[in-house]
């Protein structure tokens, strides 16, 4: 990593229509101050400008908003207020989201291919999106260079809004005939597109350094998965994953075990919202709070919580009250924070290539099954380094060239181990193996959408003696220099209206001599895109076929007899070991809205820990109470004897 951050952030929003007449009329220095403090953070973003392309500081441009008195340096008091606390004060700016911009020059908004501006409609209470190809962007950095002279030096610029966004305007079209791209042409438009965010990226990083050398300077919007190519440009990688706003509860715990290795401290992003942002008035349950900053130390992160200042400026007590109690409980636990990394076994490669999209079903499903499993991985892509991770996954649709698989042979020639499933390591019809270490012969997709697997005792001991239905389709393969863990059987025909049976898929048949699943000494591989089905299914005998294979490649960093709901992670500070266990439970409380009230704890959960030294102490933290353990041969047990939600053991 290449500096720390502060655990305990606050993401000041602060889009206030210029409808609103009385901005800042209330706001109070000290009383904004003590309440920070009081709440235990230490980082506060803050506005110069907002979504609605006003300015919040002492300024003779016309943007700056006409509610807020002459008299208000609103965002100068901010920053004294805070700085006199030891609080830091990065700057928010809004970059394609300027209304008062739009407004002005209309020309300025990105246009769709029909010519509509992308955003919001006419008629619709949105934004409209600015277009970074037309002349706005030297209006953007006349205001940023302005705010980077006016408040020098700044702790950091947090940029918002930073999507590729797609125009058709006459700006973008002449600068995508200047680059000898199509305008007509998607692909052309998209690839324009990101080309112009990163030539802004780079200038705008650079304005920043050169005003403010080691400023915290970070582009929010984009496309995490594809941040490898544009990292040089971010002095930090901040998730912004509001679990009831749209983003779920598997969004940052699967973009953190990307970012995490790109050599960039991470950031996770929620909000006391009830909902998504400028929820004004919704409160979150403490629960989910303490569980969504919990998760993100866990990985190694630091915290963030968004909130929206009333336009008058006042401070939401309540917001404050709630925030200080989950703040104050990460501050104890800062000692066994601060500077851990995370340990890990298991990387994950990403089959996305295409900058346009996010991590895919074959990555979500794989990260659900492994966490469930208590696995300790990361996500990799194929530029990452592989060294020190026991076991590779590809997960149902890896392309492996002749360039890739000779990486991957010399990577198991080291002793490495691969799990593989479905199309990763085969030809793209699934008819040829191209990594032949698989062990096995392809011989095309099968020819029903839905078959059944079937595993004895040997394999997955306690398993139910059923054929266990796939809802995916598999390709056909045959043990050839590996054997066969499970076995495919195929129904009485495939369903369509000429001959069908019953609600669902057709009942099984016979069992067929085609491999569901094959082992060789160092590599496995299974015959179905079971990640993506585990993704879109939950089916539990998925889970357990790959946890069969796994347990026959490698011996887990962690074992921890608890529900496949808890979450185990390890870090590592200097020579100490942290375990923290999660234990939350999210309930569809609302169409689309998952919600944690309570907090369930556990008792008695049996831990052990591969360790090659015999440690002198395992400590529930920060409570810093000892608890018996048991060490034989590089493996430390021990007993935790309640998790509260949240619990970390220090293995010292």
């Amino acid at each position: 990593m290449s500096r720390s951050l502060p655990f305990r952030q606050i993401h000041l929003d602060f889009h206030t229509s210029p409808a609103i007449n009385d901005v800042g009329s209330a706001f109070d220095p000290g009383e904004f101050a003590r309440a920070m403090v009081k709440s235990h953070v230490n980082s506060v973003n803050l506005f110069a400008k907002c979504h609605h392309g006003h300015l919040y500081y002492d300024t003779n441009r016309p943007e700056r908003h006409p509610g807020l008195s002459r008299n208000l340096p609103l965002l100068e008091q901010q920053i004294e207020a805070l700085r006199r606390h030891g609080i830091k004060t990065p700057i928010y700016i809004s970059v394609q989201c300027d209304e008062y911009a739009v407004n002005t020059h209309p020309e300025w908004a990105a246009l769709q291919p029909d010519g509509r501006p992308a955003g919001a409609g006419p008629l619709q209470p949105g934004w409209t999106i600015l277009d970074m190809s037309s002349d706005y962007q030297e209006y953007l950095a006349e205001q940023t260079a302005e705010i980077l002279e006016h408040f020098r030096p700044v702790d950091g610029i947090w940029f918002d809004m930073c999507w590729s966004q797609t125009s058709s305007s006459e700006s973008a079209i002449r600068g995508m005939l200047k680059e000898s791209m199509n305008p007509e042409n998607a692909e052309d438009r998209d690839k324009y597109a990101n080309l112009v965010s990163q030539r802004y990226m780079r200038r705008f990083h650079q304005m920043a350094q050169t005003a403010s050398p080691g400023a915290l300077v970070y582009f929010n919007g984009r496309k995490l998965p594809r941040l490898r190519g544009e990292i040089d440009y971010f002095e930090q990688v901040e998730i912004e994953a509001l679990p009831t706003g749209g983003w779920s509860y598997q969004y940052f715990p699967t973009n953190v075990r990307y970012v995490r290795n790109l050599g960039k401290p991470s950031v996770g992003m929620t909000a006391r919202f009830h909902k998504s942002w400028a929820d004004f008035g919704g409160l979150k349950p403490e629960a989910a709070l303490i569980y969504e900053t919990s998760q993100m130390v866990a990985h190694g992160a630091a915290c963030c919580i968004g909130d929206q200042l009333h336009p008058r400026g006042t401070l939401d007590a309540a917001a404050y009250e709630l925030i200080g109690r989950i703040y104050k409980r990460i501050e104890e636990r800062e000692p066994w924070l601060a500077g851990a990394v995370p340990v890990t076994q298991i990387g994950v490669i990403t089959p996305q290539k295409d900058a346009r999209r996010e991590f895919g079903t074959a990555i979500d499903g794989a990260v659900r099954m492994l966490s469930q499993l208590k696995h300790q991985f990361d996500i990799l892509d194929q530029e990452s380094d592989w060294k020190g991770y026991e076991l590779l996954v590809l997960p149902d649709r890896v392309q492996v060239d002749a360039a890739f698989a000779e990486r991957l042979t010399a990577y198991v020639a080291g002793g490495g181990k691969v799990l593989a499933s479905g199309h990763s390591g085969l030809s793209e019809d699934g008819s040829e193996v191209i990594w032949k270490p698989l062990g096995v012969t392809a011989h095309g997709p099968s020819p029903f959408s839905a078959t059944y697997i079937r595993f004895g005792d040997s394999v997955a001991p306690g398993a139910p003696q059923t054929d266990h239905v796939v809802y995916d389709r598999g390709i056909r393969v045959k043990a050839a220099d590996a054997q066969a863990m499970a076995h495919v059987v195929e129904p009485y025909f495939e369903r369509t209206y000429l001959h069908f049976c019953s609600h669902n898929q057709t009942p099984s048949d016979r069992l067929t001599d085609y491999a569901a699943a094959a082992l060789t000494g160092h590599v496995s591989y299974v015959s179905y895109p079971i990640f993506s089905a585990f993704s879109t299914h939950g089916n539990a005998p998925y889970r357990t076929l790959v946890k069969a294979l796994l347990d026959r490649l490698i011996e887990p960093i962690v074992r921890c007899d608890a529900p496949t709901g808890a979450e185990v992670t390890l870090t590592r500070q200097g020579s100490r070991t942290i375990v923290h266990i999660l234990y939350f439970s999210a309930e569809r409380r609302a169409p689309g809205l998952d919600l944690i009230e309570d907090i369930v704890p556990l008792h008695n959960v049996p831990v052990t820990v591969r360790t090659e030294r015999c440690p002198g102490a395992v400590t529930v933290v920060p409570e810093q109470r000892s608890i018996p353990f048991h060490w034989d041969n590089g493996h430390i047990t021990f007993t935790i004897p309640v998790v509260p939600g949240h619990a970390m053991l220090a293995i010292e």
